[in-house]
């Protein structure tokens, strides 16, 4: 989880006040934008992520972790990739669309994107058995003699 404390947003121009972000804003942004990329399955999230949204309640910042040094954010994302995928090719592009994204929307310099992956999900497959005809065997023909 991210720090307490608001991440003040400095501005080149002179402004009415500060601007203050919390960093799960950022776990938010970084979340999307990992999961946008091709390839990325899911996030890792925890029990309490799962059970949030069997409730309807979509976690976006789930899978990522955020810490901040100095000026420089360090991320951290977790995620489960689809089967079949380049992994390096992946990770570098989740590095790169989360850096992107962070220096888009808040100008705040990222010094490491870190990806662990967690996993590789399967394609699923369909089901070879019939359900309209459980007791069916191809090897019969209709009255009960073989073929």
């Amino acid at each position: 989880m991210a720090e307490d404390t608001n991440i003040v947003l400095k501005a080149s121009e002179p402004t009415l006040g500060k601007i203050e972000v919390a960093p799960q804003v950022l776990e938010i942004v970084a979340g999307i934008a990992a999961s946008d990329v091709d390839g990325v399955a899911r996030m890792r999230g925890s029990i309490a992520n799962s059970v949030n949204e069997l409730f309807g309640k979509k976690e976006r910042g789930k899978g990522v972790k955020l810490s901040v040094t100095g000026d420089a954010l360090n991320v951290d994302v977790y995620v489960y990739l689809n089967y079949g995928v380049s992994v390096p090719k992946v990770a570098l592009a989740i590095q790169e669309q989360v850096k992107q994204q962070l220096l888009f929307m808040t100008d705040l310099r990222v010094s490491e994107v870190n990806v662990h992956i967690q996993g590789v999900i399967p394609e699923k497959t369909t089901q070879a058995v019939d359900p309209n005809n459980l007791f069916d065997d191809n090897d019969e023909s209709e009255n009960g003699e073989d073929k």
